[in-house]
């Protein structure tokens, strides 16, 4: 089989998993780091045509990372695309057997079993912390309702003060996000890459935990280890 994957999570889920199966991946998919697919562009734009040129019997994408024309123009080529939702740690379990069993033909690997139980394994969360959760800033992006890295932080007791707001990745003034009555931010350093002198100085009254991107977004075999590494830096 031959595979080109538009989402860099679902790269590396197929690329542990099954190396060699991969024929294309964005310039985003930097794991594993020995990977050496051909690039087809981003996320957001890729080059359709190369993505047909390699001749994949799976194209896998995901509702969120891709746009919906370049998808349409990828099946009326006559591919086959598999299109995932990943909103919640539920579903990235779900969607990753989907793509790696049911469309890629694998068996189901033991880091997916093994992610499963590390999560299952966490404790209850105790008092619940209201926080803000930057993803970009000029402008200042956050976290919205419905989102996976959500879902991700609910399970330590982050509690998202914009997780009722009508959009999922809403614009708010700084000004606004020090007033929403938060005591933590947390900052990861992807999309935007957020530091210890490059995030925290705009919310002096808040505490700020750094956290690995990755372990907060990434739905791959990163989920073996994430549990782990969020419960320590947000502890």
């Amino acid at each position: 089989m031959r595979v080109v994957s538009l989402v860099p999570s679902l790269t590396e889920a197929v690329a542990v998993t099954a190396p060699g199966l991969l024929v294309g991946a964005t310039d985003w998919c930097t794991h594993p780091p020995e990977l050496t697919a051909t690039r087809i562009g981003g996320t957001k734009n890729p080059d359709v045509a190369a993505v047909v040129a390699l001749r994949p019997d799976l194209v896998v994408a995901n509702e969120e990372e891709n746009r919906e024309p370049d998808l349409a123009v990828l099946r009326e080529a006559g591919l086959n695309v598999l299109v995932t939702e990943v909103r919640t740690l539920a579903q990235a379990f779900t969607e990753l057997e989907r793509v790696l069993v049911a469309g890629c033909g694998l068996s189901r690997p033991r880091w997916l079993d093994e992610a499963e139980t590390a999560w299952a394994a966490l404790p209850p969360p105790g008092t619940l912390r209201p926080a803000v959760i930057p993803v970009w800033r000029r402008p200042w992006m956050v976290l919205g309702r419905d989102t996976f890295a959500g879902d991700l932080l609910a399970r330590f007791g982050v509690r998202n003060v914009y997780a009722d707001h009508p959009e999922r990745y809403p614009r708010i003034p700084v000004a606004e996000l020090n007033a929403a009555g938060a005591e933590l931010v947390v900052l990861p350093d992807e999309p935007y890459r957020f530091t210890a002198t490059d995030g925290p100085e705009a919310f002096p009254g808040l505490h700020a935990a750094l956290v690995d991107g990755r372990h907060l977004t990434w739905y791959g075999p990163s989920l073996t280890e994430a549990a782990a590494a969020l419960r320590a830096a947000l502890r």
